[in-house]
């Protein structure tokens, strides 16, 4: 369900490899180049939802290129390759994965200087720069066919060919989304209006009440923080923040407040009847008053304070900080509010991890899933299984998909750990420790995920290495205690992402036992950290038709077990016993919503009821293909957390221009559609199919009034094929993140409720349209100067010119557009955009917020002079 990565053109030095050992940089044999050019022809072919594209290859080199010396590896999103209609000069095979490799055909001949071009077809569409070959690296081969060279493929040696043409940027003709033109952008922006300052929200996520008063208070260190006995953490944490503002230290003290100051304490609260992570914030004559249910309660109202402090002040910090008076009543919509980060597919650093920390803290997310194991990688260190590191936590080029070693993915080239790739890398126990320090901090509950039984093959390669190393010592036993496949399985498969060896035997003891020792070791980090561990996400997502069919163990396994009957039935027999195991560790049980259903004779997933009432925890993606999933499950009293892919996927692509990047098997998920969610209602808020297509929801279960409390909460998702590195990752995240923290956080909001659609509609743009004034006027240019500023995105301007005129719009109101009409890019200092204005020439637009940062240039065609 997650199939794609970002094709960013990556600056590669030439570097060569004899075999699979990377050699020095000076060995580097600077004849042997390839010049690369991918273009996408078409999706409008005559294959349904296929695709056409074409390489062009450029013998730059001194070497004749034959039928048998060279073949090019790429990453590319997993699509299949279908066979050649005529007779090409190479053929692009699917490997494994995302890896594949271009391959000479019988009398092939490219000499020195020369070109070819190749064309190949495949199945799903590819619309986005981000689905472009990736990673690209040659591998020579000597008269014998063994790898001789392997040189990569430098930036200035390697062309995408832009996508301008109908046919690159829609999906096929079942594509019903409107072309991403300058022209179609402005005209959705007129849904949209500028409001003054007095209109914008004052926080996001929204308070239950919020009441403002008339006067000012001046905020700087001579008011001390006063805080409770056991808010020592909070009140340091508040200290630190308005130090960074006002550069000027707040001295805190324990106990109650004496005179004028800011004072932090706890006592029963109750907001809207809930009594948890509830506070109460007073700004007044006499300081700052935060009272909490709880500690959390408090530090949420500290957030709160934060967010009051005008953004002017954030952009250029005072000593002084001048605050309105107001009181504010608040408590959380939903316990459970979390946000998921895929850091296996790539890599991302540990200060990365606690920059995201310190925003979700900020917006009130207080889970975060963390997923450290896929195929592509396991990132975190545990004891006793060195290989799970030393395997699993790099990729390189490997002569097969056999060795116990993971090959390239997602660009990730021919060398570990190779400056600007994401590919490598781990988290040790201390970094694993110092995060968990740094979210308990902030009240951010970090959850751990190992998946299975799909999504394994790192954990299979790295177990896979340390049976042979065992087995060479002679030590059998030892070498089988963590193995996790049959080595007799003869089944065939192929998993969403193209993998036909990344799940385990569930016959093996060895497996289950592998799962409690690497959950065991996870629980001893939590007890260094002084937390307890008490929930576990198992995975169990998209386990593949036709797994353990070939597999004698399993075999074996369904003789001893007839009730099972069939072998797309194993899932839930593996889940049912890995869910006793965790259960006698006394964890909560947190998995994919796959984990919860079993196949159907014809091979539809229906719900499961038996692990209701047996701490197991949903999470509910799939509201596009299975419409009333959620529903159902909440219904059938499972606890239940909403995680819809048309709503709270950051990785999905902002909208179908094809320079944005990410995915779009979904559709496109902008801001609004995290912000515009019902979740006891999907249906208010889901009106389309991923390719644009009216959705009906007749004859579809609702959820029933009584189920509401089984809606424990809602997440958010960050896959990570399209992501490269922190700036990508913010990019996808902000401000994304803001609309689903107002969606996890806030009351109820009145167009929920409203059956008709027209008045419906009315309510959620009124609404919208003050969310995305306080986007562009207050949140974005904050969060260009928090913990040094994130990397958040500035949508590109809408634009048209009739008769002459240009008239231009942005969908956040608030951003200022300047242009120029001479074909240069934009600046701060270019023309303002203020109302319709007769141009000429290339006329060029970005937008811009009040701290500089700007979008992406927009091009329309003026009339020539």
């Amino acid at each position: 369900m997650r199939t794609s990565f970002y094709a960013v053109l990556l600056l590669l030095a030439v570097s060569w490899v004899n075999g699979c050992r990377q050699a020095d940089k000076a060995g580097i044999d600077e004849g042997l180049q390839l010049a690369v050019s991918w273009e996408l022809v078409s999706n409008f072919t005559d294959i349904k939802d296929g695709f056409e594209a074409r390489f062009t290859l450029t013998n730059k080199s001194d070497l004749p290129l034959t039928d048998a010396n060279w073949a090019l590896f790429f990453n590319m999103s997993p699509r299949p390759i279908l066979p050649a209609k005529t007779p090409q000069p190479a053929t692009v095979q699917h490997i494994n994965g995302d890896w594949y490799k271009l391959i000479p055909n019988k009398g092939f001949s490219l000499k020195p200087g020369a070109s070819t071009e190749i064309l190949y077809q495949g199945t799903e569409a590819v619309t986005k720069v981000t689905d472009a070959p990736l990673g690209l690296y040659v591998v020579f081969y000597d008269k014998d066919g063994k790898e001789e060279n392997i040189v990569q493929i430098a930036q200035a040696n390697y062309t995408i060919v832009p996508f301008t043409r109908k046919e690159q940027m829609l999906r096929g003709t079942a594509d019903l989304e409107p072309l991403p033109t300058p022209s179609a952008t402005y005209r959705n922006n007129l849904a949209v209006s500028l409001l003054p300052t007095e209109q914008l929200q004052e926080i996001i996520p929204s308070p239950v009440r919020l009441t403002t008063g008339s006067g000012t208070l001046a905020l700087n260190s001579s008011l001390p923080i006063y805080a409770d006995k056991g808010l020592e953490s909070e009140a340091r944490f508040l200290s630190q923040k308005l130090k960074a503002i006002t550069g000027k230290a707040f001295p805190v003290t324990t106990g109650s407040l004496t005179g004028k100051g800011i004072s932090l304490k706890t006592s029963k609260i109750n907001v809207n009847g809930i009594a948890k992570e509830a506070y109460r914030l007073g700004i007044d004559g006499n300081g700052v008053s935060i009272t909490g249910s709880d500690a959390a309660g408090v530090f949420y109202g500290v957030q709160s304070l934060l967010a009051l402090i005008p953004t002017a002040t954030y952009l250029s910090p005072s000593a002084d900080i001048s605050l309105n008076y107001v009181q504010i009543e608040d408590a959380p919509r939903f316990e459970f509010r979390g946000m998921h980060l895929d850091v296996s597919r790539n890599f991302q650093t540990k200060e990365t991890i606690l920059r995201l920390l310190d925003l979700l803290a900020f917006y009130k997310v207080n889970q975060f899933l963390f997923y450290t194991t896929e195929d592509e990688g396991w990132r975190l260190e545990i004891d006793g299984l060195p290989e799970l590191t030393q395997v699993g936590a790099q990729r390189e080029h490997t002569s097969g998909k056999e060795t116990s070693v993971l090959h390239p993915a997602y660009g990730s080239g021919p060398k570990a750990y190779d400056d600007g790739k994401y590919g490598s890398g781990y988290y040790t126990k201390a970094d694993f420790v110092e995060i968990l320090k740094y979210a308990k901090e902030r009240h951010i509950k970090v959850i751990p995920e190992v998946n299975l039984p799909g999504h394994a093959r790192a954990a299979i390669k790295a177990m896979e290495a340390r049976y042979e190393r065992l087995m060479k010592e002679g030590k059998e036993k030892e070498a089988n205690e963590y193995r996790l496949i049959d080595p007799d399985d003869k089944s065939v498969y192929l998993s969403a992402q193209g993998y036909t060896d990344n799940v385990v035997s569930v016959g093996r003891e060895s497996t289950y036992h592998f799962y409690e020792k690497v959950v065991d070791e996870i629980t001893r980090l939590y007890k260094e950290a002084g937390l307890p561990m008490d929930v576990m996400h198992a995975g169990g997502d998209e386990v593949p038709e036709g797994v353990w069919t070939k597999s004698p163990i399993a075999a074996k396994l369904l003789k001893e077990n007839p009730s099972i009957k069939d072998p797309k039935n194993l899932q839930a027999y593996f889940f049912g016993k890995l869910r006793e195991r965790l259960a006698k560790r006394k964890l909560e049980v947190h998995a994919w919503e796959e984990a919860v259903l079993v196949k159907a004779a014809d091979g539809k997933l229906v719900m499961n009821p038996e692990f209701v009432g047996k701490g197991v925890v949903p999470y509910v993606w799939n509201n596009l293909f299975d419409l009333d999933l959620g529903n159902r499950l909440a219904n059938a009293g499972y606890p239940v957390v909403l995680c819809n892919v048309s709503n709270f996927y950051f990785d999905m692509a902002y909208n179908n221009d094809p320079q944005e990047p990410g995915l779009y098997w979904a559709g496109y998920v902008d801001t609004r559609n995290n912000w515009a969610f019902a979740p006891f209602d999907m249906f208010k808020t889901t009106y389309k199919t991923a390719m644009g297509k009216p959705l009906t929801f007749a004859g579809l279960e609702h959820m029933k009034p009584e189920a509401r409390k089984n809606i424990r909460g809602v997440e958010s998702q960050l896959w990570s094929e399209t992501v490269k590195g922190r700036d990508m990752a913010e990019y996808d995240i902000l401000p994304k993140l803001l609309g689903f923290a107002e969606s996890a956080w806030a009351p109820e909001r009145p167009w929920e409720t409203i059956e008709n659609r027209q008045a419906r509609e009315k309510s959620i743009s009124t609404g919208w349209n003050v969310f995305a004034n306080t986007l562009a006027q207050k949140d974005l240019p904050r969060l260009a100067r928090i913990n040094g500023g994130y990397n958040y995105r500035l949508p590109l301007p809408g634009a048209l010119i009739e008769n002459g005129t240009l008239k231009a719009n942005v969908e956040l109101p608030g951003l200022a557009i300047h242009y120029t009409t001479d074909g240069s890019e934009p600046t701060a200092q270019s023309l303002l955009y203020k109302n319709p204005v007769k141009v000429s020439g290339t006329v060029k637009l970005k937008s811009f917020d009040v701290a500089g940062r700007s979008s992406r240039s927009v091009v329309v065609a003026g009339i020539n002079p």
